[in-house]
C-alpha cells in the first residue's frame, strides 16, 4: 500500500506504518497537482491536515484511493459523504487532541482568574515604576477549586475538559443538544481510577450557575452565546471559547466592558485570520491563535492514531496489496 501524507505525519505514525510493511511517499504535492500525482503513483491512502482539501473531484478522479484520512476531528476540508458513497474508508483522529485542548482551556481559565493575561502585558511596561499599584490591582483574583464549571458540549474534547475540572475540585455542569449521560474516568499515577457519571443539564442551567464556561462543541449555524445568553450568565463569570462562530464577539466585548463578564478567552475568531482590532486590544481577553490542539504530543498521538487505523484496514481488507 502506498501512502501520501500530504500535510505530514508524526515520526511515531510513520514508524508504525513502515514496520507494518506499508510504503510512505516522501512528497508534498500542491493542490492543483494532487490528482496527477496520485494517479501516476497509484496512491492508496491520502492523509491530510488542514492545508490540503480532499474534494469530490479528487475522489472521482483518483481510482486507486482506498482510504482517506484527516488529522483531527472536524472534516470540513474532506468530502466525507461523497467518499463513503464511492466506497472509500474515511478515518479521523477524534481522541488525539483532547488532552491538549483541555489543558489549553485551563491555561486560559487560570490566566484569567489570576489576571496573568494583563500582568504579562503591563509588568514589562510598568513593573519598575508601578509595582505596588499593579500588585494591588491584581489582588481580586479567584480560585477554581469549589467553583462551578459549565461545559457546552459533550464530545471527547469536552469530556476531557470535564475530567480536568473534576481533578481541580470543581462542580460540573454539562450541556448537550441531545440529552445524554457519560461516564468519565480519572486515572491517577498510582494506578487508581475513579469513575464519575455526568448527566447533561438544560442550557439555561449552565448560564445561570456556572462561574467558568467552556464552549467546546462542533460548529453550528448561528451563535450559541449572544447578548441574550450573556445577560443570563452569572455576574463575574469567565468564558473560554474553542468553537468557531459560536460567540458573538461584538456582544462579548460589550459585556466585558460593562463587567457583566469578568474575563474571556478566545482561541478561534469570527474574522480569522484577521480578528477584529477591538477584540485583539481588549484588556479583559486572553487570546491564542487557534492553537488549542497544537502540541508536539498531540501531533505524535495523531500520527499514531491514523497509522493504527490504516494498518487495521489494510490487514482486514487489503492484505494482498
Amino acid at each position: 500500500m502506498k501512502i501520501l501524507a500530504n500535510d505530514g505525519i508524526s515520526t511515531s505514525g510513520e514508524n508504525l506504518l513502515k514496520e507494518a510493511g506499508l510504503e510512505i511517499l516522501d512528497n508534498r504535492v500542491s493542490q492543483e497537482h494532487l490528482i496527477n500525482f496520485i494517479n501516476e503513483n497509484n496512491v492508496d491512502v491520502l492523509l491530510v491536515k488542514n492545508a490540503t482539501a480532499i474534494n469530490n473531484e479528487i475522489i472521482d478522479s483518483c481510482k486507486s484511493l482506498k482510504i482517506i484520512g484527516k488529522a483531527g476531528i472536524t472534516m470540513d476540508n474532506v468530502a466525507v459523504d461523497h467518499a463513503i458513497e464511492k466506497g472509500l474508508f474515511v478515518i479521523s483522529t477524534p481522541n488525539s487532541y483532547s488532552k491538549a485542548i483541555s489543558e489549553m482551556a485551563f491555561a486560559h481559565f487560570l490566566t484569567l482568574a489570576r489576571h496573568l493575561h494583563d500582568s504579562n502585558r503591563l509588568m514589562p511596561l510598568e513593573g519598575d515604576s508601578k509595582f505596588n499599584l499593579l500588585k494591588k490591582s491584581y489582588q481580586n483574583a479567584t480560585e477554581l477549586h469549589g467553583k462551578t464549571l459549565g461545559v457546552i458540549g459533550m464530545d471527547n474534547n469536552a469530556l476531557e475538559v470535564i475530567k480536568t475540572g473534576i481533578s481541580l475540585g470543581m462542580n460540573i455542569l454539562a450541556y448537550s443538544k441531545n440529552p445524554k449521560t457519560e461516564n468519565v474516568t480519572l486515572e491517577f499515577f498510582d494506578g487508581q481510577k475513579l469513575v464519575f457519571e455526568i448527566k447533561s443539564v438544560k442550557f439555561g442551567e449552565i448560564l445561570d450557575n456556572s462561574d467558568f464556561i467552556s464552549v467546546i462543541c462542533n460548529e453550528e449555524n448561528g451563535y450559541i452565546l449572544d447578548s441574550e445568553q450573556f445577560e443570563m450568565m452569572k455576574d463575574g463569570a469567565y468564558l473560554v471559547n474553542f468553537a468557531k462562530g459560536a460567540v458573538n464577539e461584538v456582544s462579548l466585548v460589550e459585556y466585558l466592558e460593562n463587567k457583566k463578564i469578568a474575563g474571556a478567552a478566545l482561541d478561534v475568531f469570527e474574522l480569522e485570520p484577521k480578528p477584529d482590532i477591538q477584540v485583539l486590544m481588549n484588556p479583559s481577553l486572553s487570546l491564542s491563535p487557534n492553537v488549542a490542539s497544537v502540541t508536539t504530543d498531540a501531533q505524535e498521538k495523531t500520527g499514531k492514531e491514523l497509522a493504527e487505523q490504516i494498518i487495521k484496514i489494510s490487514r482486514e481488507y487489503y492484505a494482498h496489496i
